[in-house]
């Protein structure tokens, strides 16, 4: 089994505050994320290895954006904060 089959996923924006490198300028933009929430239940067809993997899974975020353009200067900010996020 693949980790997908143990998590339900769905896609969500969030406000993030980011400050331009080149303008200063503080500006909110919407960042995509994909949260991944494990599965109530193991899937039928499931062995002794995966229940092991189900039973240490846990709920966790991944941001799909890297990279946002700025408002003002239109350059480009890289967003280094933490790709993956634990719930």
């Amino acid at each position: 089994m693949q980790e997908k089959d143990f998590f339900i996923e769905k896609t969500e924006t969030k406000a993030m505050s980011l400050r331009c490198p080149q303008c200063r300028q503080d500006s909110d933009h919407q960042i995509r994320w994909i949260t991944r929430t494990k599965k109530a239940s193991l899937p039928p067809r499931a062995d002794a290895d995966d229940r092991i993997r189900f039973q240490n899974a846990r709920n966790y975020m991944i941001r799909v954006d890297d990279i946002v353009a700025c408002p003002k200067c239109r350059k480009r900010i890289e967003i280094t904060s933490k790709s993956v996020v634990l719930l």
